[in-house]
């Protein structure tokens, strides 16, 4: 049996994953981490991207994150999310409207950060469903 570590994803507005996993990877404003059983303790800034959790060999539930903290203990994982998604419940017509958008209102407002953060937002949102997707394929979903 693998090693596995107590996970909860949860938002502003609800608990999205509580369980085990043996895996978690997350996307800080430093980069990725992984987070395997028996992690150091670790507290870090999340910035929009993906957290993804491994929970054994053929199975991996992917979700999207705007932002929040990610507290690691060696036999828990929290990630809380100012907002977060179920890769599998974001809508990609949207999210490729909404970076289109971006890009275009960009050209008109370099310095803008909202402008930026929208379309940091929506990249990571499709980055999610193709991580889904790469990930269901891979596992034979």
């Amino acid at each position: 049996m693998a090693l596995t570590v107590h996970v909860d994803v949860v938002s502003a507005e609800k608990e999205l994953f509580s369980g085990l996993a043996q895996m978690v990877v997350a996307t800080a404003e430093l980069g990725e981490v992984g987070i395997l059983p028996g992690h150091s303790p670790l507290l870090a800034r999340l910035k929009a991207g993906q957290v993804r959790i491994q929970i054994s060999e053929t199975e991996m539930q992917v979700f999207y994150v705007s932002s929040g903290l990610l507290e690691v203990q060696p036999h828990s994982v929290t990630v809380l999310a100012e907002y977060a998604e179920n890769a599998v419940d974001l809508d990609e017509a949207a999210a490729i409207h909404a970076r289109e958008a971006a890009l275009r209102a960009w050209q008109n407002c370099l310095s803008d950060r909202e402008c930026v953060q929208t379309l940091v937002q929506a990249t990571a949102q499709l980055q999610a469903i193709d991580r889904l997707r790469r990930a269901g394929s891979k596992l034979g979903k």
